[in-house]
């Protein structure tokens, strides 16, 4: 996914309010960036950090700046929640991740479930339509990307409603987006949500099929490098 403006560069004041954070840009202007990520940015959100922002001409935008990358230990991280689903969709077109590959036809945001709208559908006349629900990765502890950063009730509520698509005989794929490329193995935060944890070794006995892939976050692109191993599996 490449980004439509060029990155400006800024250093982090603070996040604040979940949508807001406070940037001090390289000219030493001060400005208010949307921050399009609900978690609780555990580990990808300290002060003084170096950050990137892109910048949009739209008029109506309240907010001129969103933010997209903050650096950790000289990796950049991506921190956008509004961009997994299309970096995963490029990828999965392009065939790279090696796991659903061989369909004919790739939806965005099909309705499904209760109230649910999965991220990607995949249809092919010659197989079960494939389910997959996308998931964005950001927290690093050890060498470990771990998930959820925060308790996600939605995000357990997927993990029943994937498990229903395999009960209806289709497949179904909780995919594990890391944006990040320095983590060595991919596991499941317990301590911060042990009731996913729970969801997600249900969902796994009911048939659902866990994918996890590394990206590589540049300054012009992000994009799916490699698959990571899963702890669990």
């Amino acid at each position: 996914m490449k980004f439509e403006t060029e990155l400006i560069k800024g250093t982090l004041i603070k996040r604040y309010k979940r949508f807001l954070a406070d940037v001090t840009l390289e000219n030493g202007e001060v400005v208010t960036a949307h921050c399009a990520n609900s978690g609780s940015m555990l580990s990808v959100k300290d002060e003084g950090a170096t950050v990137w922002l892109s910048p949009s001409n739209n008029p109506k935008r309240k907010l001129k700046y969103t933010w997209e990358i903050i650096e950790v230990g000289g990796c950049n991280v991506g921190i956008n929640t509004g961009h997994p689903n299309k970096i995963v969709e490029e990828a999965i077109l392009a065939g790279q991740i090696k796991e659903l590959t061989g369909y004919a036809k790739l939806r965005r945001e099909v309705k499904y479930g209760q109230n649910s709208r999965i991220d990607v559908l995949l249809e092919d006349d010659d197989k079960p339509k494939c389910y997959v629900e996308v998931k964005n990765v950001t927290l690093k502890r050890g060498q470990n990307a771990d998930f959820p950063d925060a308790v996600t009730a939605r995000g357990a509520k997927h993990l029943r409603e994937l498990g229903d698509m395999v009960e209806e005989g289709h497949r179904a794929v909780m995919f594990y987006l890391v944006q990040r490329s320095d983590c060595a193995i991919m596991d499941i935060a317990r301590d911060i949500d042990p009731t996913y944890d729970e969801e997600l070794k249900a969902a796994i006995k009911r048939g659902v099929e866990v994918i996890c892939y590394q990206c590589d976050v540049g300054l012009d692109e992000i994009k799916v490098t490699s698959a990571l191993d899963v702890a669990f599996l």
